[in-house]
């Protein structure tokens, strides 16, 4: 690419409340994290989605005339309809005209439209979803994977999701040495099904992370691992799970918080700190999920994404391209290789 700015594609017609809060979490990006968006889509639905005030010479908009719904089978959906936003999104990065791809539509689309256009990473058998997860420790997330992209996972597949994850939590979360865990129902290496016994097995032998052992549920946000893998079923319901405490948490402190002229100056003294504990438990300050293990950044992000949450879901992208995650993914398996042989 001519320039070393980055630039991501948003499918400004996936989720819920595209295109308007699609368009504005990525102007918003535009401004304030320096980057460059393609807005892709209907150019009429976009255009009137942009402020009044917008300059149109300064928004670029890339045309793609069809969308796939949320109810639609993906596979099928994505070889039907060539020209449906995100298949032009995807087809950007591959061409080298955008560094990475932003969604909120439909999740499978969006992971066959990876699989399809980009394929998967030498070595990589399967790609994962990585959500980041507060924990019990300031400033020290989790990071789950997969939480969606396969429902069924054999041992090797959580073997290489434990790789994947190492490398995005030490170079864009900032995590030195990143302590991973199995999700099982024990914290003995017997415990589980065949399954979990023999990726326990495996990961312990895999010199290439730092496996600590299984991770039960209560261990997932205590701040004890940075990275946690299991299967897609799991993983996703326990995302849905995670999102709907942190919803139960806001809503209960705005309950709770006193009303009238004493809830005013209360809300006024404790503003800061109810502002880090929104950041902490709100998943719309996470953004979405990295899927790992496709040649190019693919972040997908919650199908009820508002601005907010757009706006983060290409924060994590333009840190996936400032941290070369791919190129370090393909390094460590070149080199796995390499051992192996």
């Amino acid at each position: 690419m001519g320039s070393t700015c980055v630039r991501i594609a948003i499918d400004a017609m996936g989720g819920d409340h595209a295109p308007g809060e699609i368009v504005a979490g990525a102007l918003r990006a535009r401004e304030e994290l320096g980057i460059e968006v393609l807005l892709v889509g209907d150019p009429q639905q976009i255009e009137a989605a942009l402020p009044s005030k917008t300059n149109l010479g300064q928004v670029e908009i890339v045309s793609a005339t069809e969308a796939i719904a949320m109810d639609e089978e993906p596979l099928s959906a994505i070889r039907r309809k060539p020209k449906a936003s995100i298949n032009v999104a995807m087809n950007l990065v591959k061409n080298q005209k955008a560094d990475g791809v932003v969604s909120a539509g439909h999740s499978g689309a969006a992971m066959a439209a990876a699989l399809l256009r980009l394929g998967r990473l030498p070595g990589i058998d399967r790609p994962a979803i990585g959500a980041v997860f507060p924990t019990l420790i300031a400033s020290k997330p989790v990071l789950i994977l997969d939480v969606g992209a396969n429902v069924d996972c054999r041992p090797k597949f959580l073997d290489q999701f434990a790789v994947m994850g190492s490398i995005y939590s030490e170079y864009v979360l900032g995590t030195p040495n990143p302590k991973v865990g199995l999700l099982n129902i024990g914290e003995e290496d017997s415990k589980g099904n065949d399954a979990a016994v023999r990726a326990n097995q495996m990961l312990r032998e895999n010199s290439q992370i730092s496996f600590i052992g299984n991770a039960e549920g209560r261990d997932v946000l205590s701040g004890r691992f940075d990275v946690i893998v299991c299967d897609g079923f799991v993983g996703n319901v326990l995302l849905k799970f995670a999102e709907a405490v942190g919803d139960i948490v806001l809503q209960i402190l705005r309950e709770e918080l006193p009303q009238g002229l004493r809830g005013q100056i209360g809300s006024a003294i404790l503003k800061p700190n109810l502002k880090r504990i929104k950041q902490r438990v709100d998943h719309a300050e996470h953004g979405g999920g990295l899927l790992l293990g496709v040649a190019g950044i693919c972040i997908i992000g919650h199908g009820s994404s508002q601005a907010p949450s757009i706006f983060n879901a290409i924060r994590i992208a333009k840190e996936a391209v400032d941290n070369s995650v791919l190129q370090r993914i393909q390094s460590q398996y070149q080199s796995l290789q390499q051992e192996s042989n």
